[in-house]
């Protein structure tokens, strides 16, 4: 949670001081004039995320010291951007992107040392399908609020792999269906326009494969496992 507080401080602080520098430029030149009245427009973006897992309990299994403990890597995402107008206030946006990222995992119930740990390493194609709702635009700028679906495909998820955690192998679903929740500013420089955002992405399904042993250290008191993060895009449109 520290890395994802941090790049959620860094982006607040990002988008004033830009926010600060668009209201003392006394020009006050209007870029980009006619942008917003086209029906499509396209881009690309690149951006930070940081994944989580929320984990709920099979209280039957469950006892003292027996929680995962979760530690969350900075990533890194990649993707292209289509952009619907719908009206002056809305737009739908379409997000395809790569991501990853990494999660180490640690099961205090396991006692020996090669087996108390394990790193999740996922590379996500994820799809999003967004509304975005705008302000009127003031001067050279924008805000805007993002909410939708997505649904992503972990290319590594060992989802089939026949090895489990007694081999070393933690297993996960392959297809995730989220929410995500976010906000943004769009500004208009004199050649692109650059959006950076924020927003947190939330997982609906479980995502964990059970060991084949039901009294598995490692999975027997797991009764669901999803994924939580922050996403940072920088969008140049």
């Amino acid at each position: 949670m520290r890395n994802q507080v941090f790049m959620v401080i860094v982006a607040t602080l990002f988008g004033v001081q830009l926010s600060y520098g668009q209201f003392l430029n006394r020009e006050r030149l209007a870029n980009l004039e006619t942008f917003d009245s086209r029906p499509t427009s396209w881009g690309y973006f690149l951006g930070f995320n940081n994944y989580d897992f929320n984990f709920d309990y099979d209280r039957e299994f469950q006892s003292d010291n027996t929680d995962v403990i979760v530690e969350s890597q900075p990533g890194f995402n990649v993707g292209l951007i289509g952009d619907l107008r719908i009206n002056k206030y809305l737009n739908l946006r379409l997000e395809p992107g790569i991501y990853f990222t990494q999660r180490n995992l640690t099961f205090p119930r396991i006692e020996e040392e090669a087996d108390y740990f394990r790193a999740v390493k996922s590379t996500y194609v994820h799809l999003p399908l967004l509304l975005k709702i705008s302000t009127k635009r003031l001067n050279n700028f924008k805000p805007f609020v993002l909410a939708g679906i997505a649904k992503s495909i972990n290319l590594g998820s060992n989802e089939t792999n026949p090895e489990d955690n007694y081999f070393g192998q933690f297993r996960m679903r392959r297809n995730t269906n989220y929410y995500e929740l976010g906000f943004g500013i769009d500004f208009y420089l004199y050649y692109f326009k650059f959006s950076p955002s924020i927003r947190g992405v939330f997982a609906t399904s479980d995502e964990l494969v059970q060991d084949k042993n039901p009294l598995s250290p490692w999975t027997s008191n797991i009764a669901s496992m999803k994924t939580r993060g922050v996403f940072i895009n920088f969008t140049f449109q």
